[in-house]
């Protein structure tokens, strides 16, 4: 009742940008706080220590798998419709993809999504490279790099024109889906107990990972009472970007739920910077390290277009969809960035760790 009253009240655009825009703000107010990163998680791994990191990403890919698989198994969502599902995978766009992401979040220091937070507490690196990464995604989606994309992507793809969904694949029932989730959970558990994380950490952790069920849930939702067409999606940060700054760069943008999650996620990472009185001006600390982070920035751009999404696209959200080439490009985004990690251990440290 209260989505169409609000479908009626502002019409359905907006209603479904604001639905993006909730979303985003408890995803930038719970990554902000939580410090979620998959970039610092795989180095943390990659130095031979499952720490404090490891936790926190752990726990938020368990809450988005838990939550979205048993909302799945209690017939409160489907994502049959989702493009993640119901469109064809690329295996070797998530392979090749995953590894170019993988080692461009390592140049960056951060992840797309981690970019995006930390140019709302002040971070002139993270805003500078978010706009370059947002430039290689749309030019991967629809300008000079997207015939590499498309010939990269078409080499191994999923048969029958859709990916593939891991549960029906192996035969397994849908409630395994939130069972793995539990036990993703309990091992995150652990490791936070071993490394003493605080409990407000791990709330907002499993904060980041709802928001990822929640945009499942909202956009499921509008899809049954929308009149017009509703795509089913969650938060990933590569198309969206994209797509919001074409949109804020042209008056014939469309407005949906990508529109309203990357301003969400940066207000709500802002607010929660702000609250805790971390905003704070940062730049580059020497030429070196701006070229080092701008590269990584095009490459994570180009490497998540490939890839289906970024760690949060393909690595929670599409995962927690247990959408096959998600999975696979998780995979070789820990990859990419561990070899990455090794090849810059043999150079000087210009930058800082």
């Amino acid at each position: 009742m209260g989505i169409v009253w609000l479908l009626d009240t502002i019409g359905e655009d907006k209603a479904i940008a604001a639905a993006g825009l909730l979303v985003g703000l408890v995803f930038g107010i719970a990554a902000q706080r939580s410090r979620f990163c998959l970039r610092a998680a795989v180095i943390e791994f990659a130095h031979g220590n499952i720490g404090p990191k490891n936790a926190v990403w752990l726990l938020t890919f368990a809450t988005a798998l838990f939550w979205t698989q048993g909302a799945i198994f209690f017939d409160v969502i489907s994502l049959d419709e989702a493009r993640m599902l119901s469109s064809t995978g690329s295996i070797s766009g998530a392979i090749i993809g995953g590894l170019i992401f993988g080692a461009g979040m390592v140049l960056a220091r951060g992840c797309s999504g981690r970019m995006l937070v930390l140019a709302a507490t002040g971070n002139l690196r993270a805003v500078v490279s978010g706009l370059v990464f947002a430039v290689v995604a749309q030019m991967s989606l629809n300008g000079w790099l997207s015939p590499v994309r498309d010939y990269l992507a078409g080499l191994w793809v999923t048969p029958n024109g859709t990916n593939i969904q891991m549960l029906d694949y192996i035969g397994l029932p849908q409630g395994t889906g939130a069972l793995l989730g539990v036990a993703f959970a309990a091992y995150a558990l652990y490791v936070a107990y071993n490394n003493k994380v605080s409990k407000r950490i791990l709330f907002m952790a499993s904060g980041v990972g709802f928001a990822v069920a929640l945009g499942w849930f909202l956009t499921y939702s509008f899809s049954l009472v929308s009149f017009d067409p509703v795509q089913v999606e969650s938060a990933t940060f590569t198309g969206p970007s994209a797509d919001t700054l074409t949109f804020f760069l042209s008056r014939d943008g469309v407005i949906d739920f990508d529109i309203g999650l990357i301003p969400g996620v940066f207000i709500g990472a802002f607010l929660a910077a702000w609250w805790s009185g971390e905003l704070q001006l940062q730049g580059f600390e020497n030429g070196e390290c701006m070229r080092r982070y701008l590269t990584g920035a095009g490459m994570m751009g180009f490497g998540g277009m490939l890839a289906g999404g970024c760690a949060i696209g393909a690595g929670v959200t599409g995962a927690s969809a247990l959408a096959l080439t998600a999975w696979i490009a998780l995979s070789f985004f820990w990859v990419g960035a561990i070899v990455m990690d090794r090849i810059l251990a043999y150079r000087p440290q210009v930058c800082p760790a």
